[in-house]
């Protein structure tokens, strides 16, 4: 769904997964330190909106979640996940109850399977799930903002910002009054700062909640009835993930990012070394330099070395070994 404010002066639009939004307005140091500096505002209504109403809304979600929201308190943000039946990661759902709907947002296009699944989950319960993207956009306010939330609109407070789910009606005059425009590519550098994982940009087809720290955040570990718990109990209990999630630091004398999916390796054994693991995100930081998120083997010594393709990079530990 191609947004709005692409025509705002000197928006460059994205592309990939977040096609439709703008990948920056002209300056992406300028709107990266907006953003920290709490002002601006970012345009996601690329991303899925689901909602889940009835009486029996929060009861049904706690048995499919990873994530404790039969007793949700409303207007209480929390993050869940749906597993396979192996424990692998399908679905990542950002959500909040605002007393008689469950609203979430989730990444750009798996709302329609998200929605097929849950629909076939339903049985005798009396809840109605439904496809919100058409008429609601997510516009995100970063921590500190000031800007003002329109009446009506529901909010999903967390320590990065507010996610607002606004009319989409409204996103053009709204983006009018929050302040600068600030593109997913800035969003993205916070979040690769952050050390917060994204589906399918940090998860591949064998992903499992302990590698990228989603312990505890968006799995409760002290409830089970749910696909794929099993796995995580185990895990959990018994052993450790094949691989961990960590932060690089990238050498800032090359021109180029290594791009998704570049194999990293131990810089001791050089660009033919065995693979130890891969590149899940890039990005330039405003302040830390060129950055990334990675998965690697789970035994690879914190203190290690490493080349991503041709590029040093130097980990900080996320997830522990």
């Amino acid at each position: 769904m191609k947004s709005p404010l692409l025509t705002l002066p000197g928006a460059v639009p994205a592309e990939g997964v977040d096609e439709g939004v703008a990948a920056h307005y002209g300056d992406l140091f300028r709107e990266q330190r907006a953003l920290a500096d709490g002002t601006g505002f970012v345009d996601l209504s690329h991303r899925g909106v689901v909602t889940v109403t009835g009486p029996e809304r929060l009861g049904w979600l706690h048995l499919l979640l990873t994530q404790h929201v039969s007793e949700l308190p409303p207007h209480q943000a929390t993050e869940a996940l749906i597993l396979s039946a192996h424990g692998h990661i399908e679905h990542a759902l950002y959500l909040v109850d605002d007393g008689e709907t469950v609203w979430a947002h989730v990444e750009p296009g798996t709302q329609e399977a998200l929605i097929a699944y849950l629909e076939s989950m339903k049985f005798f319960y009396r809840v109605e799930v439904a496809d919100r993207t058409a008429d609601i956009a997510v516009v995100h306010l970063p921590a500190g903002s000031i800007a003002k939330v329109p009446e009506g609109v529901v909010v999903r407070e967390t320590p990065y910002g507010r996610d607002l789910f606004l009319p989409r009606a409204d996103l053009e005059s709204y983006a009018g009054k929050a302040g600068p425009p600030a593109g997913i590519l800035a969003h993205e550098a916070l979040r690769v700062e952050q050390h917060r994982p994204r589906l399918g940009f940090e998860t591949d087809h064998r992903t499992i909640p302990h590698e990228l720290g989603w312990i505890g955040g968006a799995v409760h570990l002290q409830k089970g009835c749910y696909r794929g718990q099993e796995t995580v109990a185990r895990v959990q209990n018994l052993g450790r993930p094949p691989r961990r999630l960590v932060f690089l630091h990238l050498d800032g004398s090359e021109v180029h990012l290594p791009t998704p999916g570049t194999e990293i390796r131990l810089a001791d054994d050089g660009p033919d070394g065995r693979r130890i693991g891969f590149v899940t995100t890039s990005a330039r930081h405003h302040e830390l330099g060129p950055v990334a998120l990675a998965l690697i083997k789970r035994n690879v010594p914190v203190d290690a070395r490493l080349i991503a393709g041709e590029t040093a990079a130097a980990q900080e530990t996320i997830v522990e070994p």
